[in-house]
């Protein structure tokens, strides 16, 4: 625990800081899994009309910290590939 004023107020922000960012992680975790049943189901309009609203939040939370840059491309990159996997699919 901390002893100091500044070091209790830090970890107060801490706190904050760690709640609002995994609630951005759910939210996201939650479309990538909305994301991945459209695609495994086949449904390719509904799939495509998430994808921008999914890339837009991962790289936000890129912009932001929550996730490093690497994370936010390799999640962005799979899944460009899944809906790609499933265009040809439907073709």
């Amino acid at each position: 625990m901390p002893n100091l004023a500044q070091a209790k107020k830090a970890l107060r922000q801490n706190d904050r800081r760690a709640a609002r960012n995994k609630v951005k992680r759910d939210e996201i975790a939650s479309l990538r899994r909305n994301f991945r049943k459209l695609v495994e189901a086949a449904k390719l309009d509904e799939a495509k009309m998430l994808y921008p609203t999914l890339q837009k939040k991962i790289d936000k939370a890129v912009k932001v910290g929550i996730f490093k840059t690497n994370k936010g491309s390799r999640l962005l990159s799979r899944m460009a590939s899944k809906l790609k996997k499933i265009e040809v699919k439907t073709k």
